[in-house]
Order: C-alpha cells, then sequence, then structure tokens
C-alpha cells in the first residue's frame, strides 16, 4: 500500500515539471511559518486566565503569574499615571501583536504566491501541448500533449492545494491575534481603573 503510494506520489511529482520543486519548498516555508505563529499564540495564557483571577492581579501585582503577570509588574513598574501605562501597553503591544501581525503579513504573500507559481507551471504545461500540436512526429506528438497537459493541470493543483488550507489556517490566527489585542486593551483599562481609583481614595 505504501508503495503504492509512494510510487504515484512520484510520479505526480515527475509530470508536474521542474516548478514542483519550488512549489514543495514555497510549501514547507509557508506551513512552517504558519503552524510556528499559531502554536505560539495558543501557548500564550493570556485569553485563557479567568478574568477573575486577572483583575485580583491588576489589584495585588504581586499575586501576579505567567505571561499576564510579567505584563502587569513592566507595565506598573515605577509607573504611576495612566498615561504611563498606556505607554508601557504601546510597547507591549508593539512586541506582541505588531510584531506577530508583521508575520502574518509575510506568511499571506508568499500564500498568494502558490497559486500563482501554480499558474507558471500551467503557462509552461500550455507551451509544451502548443508545442507537442506543432510537432508533426506522430506519436511523440501525443507525449507531448499529455505531458503539456499533466503539467498544466498538477502545478495549478499544487498551487491552490497549499494555498487554501493556509489561508483557513491564517485566518483562524487572525481571530486569536484580535482576541489577544482586545485582552490587553481591557487589560489596560482594567490596571487605569484601578489606578484612578487609588487616586479618588487617597484625596
Amino acid at each position: 500500500m505504501i508503495e503504492f503510494i509512494t510510487e504515484d506520489a512520484l510520479k505526480i511529482w515527475t509530470e508536474g515539471g521542474w516548478l514542483m520543486g519550488p512549489l514543495f519548498i514555497l510549501g514547507l516555508l509557508i506551513y512552517y511559518s504558519i503552524f510556528e505563529i499559531y502554536f505560539r499564540l495558543s501557548s500564550k495564557s493570556y485569553i485563557k486566565t479567568d478574568s477573575n483571577i486577572w483583575r485580583h492581579w491588576v489589584e495585588k501585582p504581586a499575586d501576579a503569574q505567567g505571561d499576564i503577570g510579567r505584563i502587569i509588574n513592566f507595565v506598573l513598574a515605577d509607573k504611576k499615571t495612566t498615561q504611563d501605562v498606556s505607554l508601557r501597553f504601546q510597547e507591549v503591544r508593539r512586541t506582541l501583536v505588531e510584531s506577530i501581525g508583521r508575520r502574518i503579513k509575510f506568511v499571506a504573500i508568499i500564500v498568494s504566491a502558490a497559486p500563482l507559481t501554480g499558474l507558471l507551471g500551467t503557462v509552461g504545461g500550455m507551451l509544451t501541448t502548443f508545442s507537442g500540436l506543432s510537432s508533426s512526429e506522430g506519436s511523440n506528438t501525443v507525449g507531448l500533449i499529455a505531458g503539456g497537459i499533466s503539467e498544466a493541470l498538477i502545478t495549478t493543483e499544487t498551487g491552490l492545494v497549499l494555498a487554501i488550507p493556509a489561508i483557513v489556517v491564517i485566518s483562524t490566527i487572525r481571530k486569536k491575534l484580535d482576541a489577544l489585542d482586545l485582552f490587553l486593551k481591557k487589560l489596560e483599562n482594567s490596571i487605569n481603573q484601578h489606578l484612578l481609583d487609588a487616586k479618588r481614595s487617597q484625596a
């Protein structure tokens, strides 16, 4: 069974032409980048932590733990005004949200390159087909036409197979990133509100 699948895969690879190599490298780059970002976001405890817990940490930073605890302690370190807190949160967003956002944009670019590379293979396959049609060597003509059509279809299909699942995963990643950005806004508002309440109680 495995040998049969391997033989089919090698046959498809060969019939796809020289662009199958670049498509393979592009696929590795796409899915390595996508899953690295996905698991990086999924491993963080920002969204999973109960709001009552992190609101307690805002009131008592000494109790804060994990990723949220590091953010709270970083934001409140020697900072006592809401303006200071906002400036610190800008740094946090640049580190967490904006950096991942730039990487998502890069991945989206290389994902869009996959079907375009497949389209280039389609053009090459059609040129081979037309070359076969213009040939007058009988059986060789049929072989050239068949090879050109195979190359055109296989590279196009490979490009789409690489791109479509990647687009779905990127959409999921963007939702996770939006959730992270929303959480940071809630955390910032909670800290600022706590500082304002503390000032009122001291007045």
